[in-house]
């Protein structure tokens, strides 16, 4: 039959053709270029004007970097030298560029110490945002890796560090060594602890009082309008505390006692007076006498000389760090059926969103230390944390609410068939969706938080632009020199902040697994 075929017809093909090449137009830059850049008429122009645009800006830039003046002491100098040339005058960054990292006062002997924290974070980082990629024994390492850094930023006797870590292994056992005990006995653990705890709220309540009285009174004395607005706001404050000391501290005394069969409020409020008690009482005379046995120390440096590029990563990893786990907990407690508990994460969510972030920060470098004795010493940076991690902790309960209220009633029901409790079905099924839904939303916050820890500027903390503010512009060498410094800080904000925009991008693309 192929025979007759082959005698009928003129030619028949016996190999096979090569496989042609696409066309130029189809492959490679150029089907990119006409698919993304001149796809149409609109987009064509389009991608014509900007071209001509960024070649107007670079061409108008170059310069100004090109013939930049380096090596000068001050911005006299730099004019000197440039002869009246319009271009840029990095000299200051030479200068001035270890105050804009590490701040005015932090001894310059000592930039080795948050140079290797800052590197170590990064290490210590990779098993938390690389987990799937990472053995998990290598947890450890981020676990043990504040405690170190703590101790090399700070300086002072590494034993004080590794107390801290001690006292904190040990209240991790507070909760299972209440739940063994007797009914009795944990009914009478329940009494002090209760009441202890009552009387403590109380008398901090009562400082806090007649500390906002003696300030009313400072306010009325000035006289004026604003004199007595403040006067009229804090009369006001301390009538409210004075009002709600003593019922408080009857009402948590009365609480942890009733609660001491359930044990739940009685493990957290003694776990809470153990750390109190051990971080205040223990830590530092244990760390003086293991540090008496084998010292370990480094120069001690005190908060107010922390300042820079330093201060704002320090603000802005701890504050993130701290802020994602508590909104968790505000956003699981938003949505309990318990009134008490609702009622408590409603009203703090709803109030810290409220109130500016610049109000907080006044509030932590002004106001709350009038609700401590006087012969108390909160560190401002302490301060300073525990009020931006409040503040953002705030809006990423709203975000994990989202997450949380996206997730269809189907996943809930699976976890209840599965015979699952609370804890379980949120730790392994909800909480894990909804993070991964709530991603991009969280990320938002902490890029806006991190933005936002320039604001401590206004309590006279110098970050990298309150020391570009203060000492250098301030200074009569620098004077007027805006572009060349706040365009660094600009230049490092950016770098930190398009990571972290990428990194949630790539773990969004790893976690796409369509299940929603």
């Amino acid at each position: 039959m192929s025979d007759t075929h082959s005698e009928s017809v003129g030619f028949v093909r016996k190999t096979f053709i090569e496989p042609a090449p696409p066309p130029a137009r189809e492959a490679g830059a150029v089907k990119w270029l006409r698919e993304n850049l001149f796809s149409g008429v609109v987009n064509s122009a389009l991608t014509i004007l900007s071209i001509i645009f960024i070649v107007w800006i670079a061409v108008s830039v170059y310069p100004w970097f090109a013939n930049a003046a380096y090596g000068t002491s001050s911005l006299a100098e730099c004019r000197e030298v440039l002869e009246g040339v319009n271009a840029a005058c990095f000299s200051v960054l030479q200068e001035r560029g270890n105050q804009m990292l590490f701040g005015i006062a932090y001894p310059s002997e000592q930039y080795w110490r948050p140079l290797l924290a800052f590197v170590l974070l990064f290490v210590c980082a990779v098993p938390v945002l690389f987990s799937q990629y990472v053995p998990r024994q290598t947890l450890i390492g981020t676990a043990l890796y504040p405690f170190f850094a703590y101790w090399l930023i700070w300086g002072g006797t590494l034993w004080l560090s590794i107390a801290i870590l001690g006292l904190l292994i040990a209240a991790y056992f507070v909760p299972k060594v209440i739940a063994g005990l007797p009914d009795g006995a944990r009914s009478g653990l329940g009494l002090v602890v209760g009441g202890a705890t009552g009387l403590l709220l109380a008398y901090w309540l009562a400082v806090g009082g007649l500390n906002l009285w003696g300030l009313a009174s400072g306010f009325a004395e000035g006289g004026g309008t604003g004199g007595m607005i403040g006067a009229v706001l804090f009369y006001a404050m301390a009538a409210f505390v004075a009002v709600t000391f003593i019922p408080m501290g009857i009402f948590t005394a009365y609480a942890v006692w009733q609660s001491a069969e359930r044990g739940l409020l009685l493990s957290t409020v003694t776990t809470i007076a153990f750390l109190f008690v051990a971080l205040n009482f223990v830590a530092g005379p244990l760390a003086g006498v293991l540090n008496g046995i084998v010292p370990i120390e480094l120069e001690a440096v005190a908060s107010r000389d922390l300042g820079g590029f330093m201060l704002n990563m320090i603000l802005g990893t701890v504050c993130v760090s701290l802020s994602i786990p508590l909104g968790i907990l505000l956003a699981l407690g938003r949505q309990s059926s318990l009134p008490f508990i609702k009622g408590v994460c409603v009203v703090f969510i709803e109030f810290i969103r409220g109130v500016p972030l610049i109000t907080l920060l006044f509030v932590a470098n002004v106001v709350l230390a009038y609700f401590f004795p006087p012969e108390s010493n909160i560190d401002l940076v302490l301060r300073v944390i525990i009020m931006i991690t409040m503040f953002a902790a705030a809006y990423i309960a709203e975000v994990i609410r989202g997450g949380l209220a996206a997730l269809p009633r189907g996943q809930y029901e699976a976890a209840d068939s599965l015979g699952l409790d609370y804890g379980q079905a949120t730790r392994l099924i909800i909480l894990p969706q909804a993070l991964k839904i709530s991603i991009p939303g969280i990320v938002n916050v902490a890029v806006g938080l991190f933005k936002d820890t320039t604001l401590v500027s206004v309590i006279s903390m110098f970050d990298l632009v309150g020391a570009i503010r203060g000492p250098i512009l301030g200074s009569a060498d620098w004077a007027g020199i805006y572009w060349e410094a706040f365009g660094f800080a600009a230049l490092l904000f950016f770098v930190v902040c398009y990571g972290i925009s990428q990194y949630s991008q790539w773990l969004e693309r790893e976690l796409a697994t369509d299940h929603r």
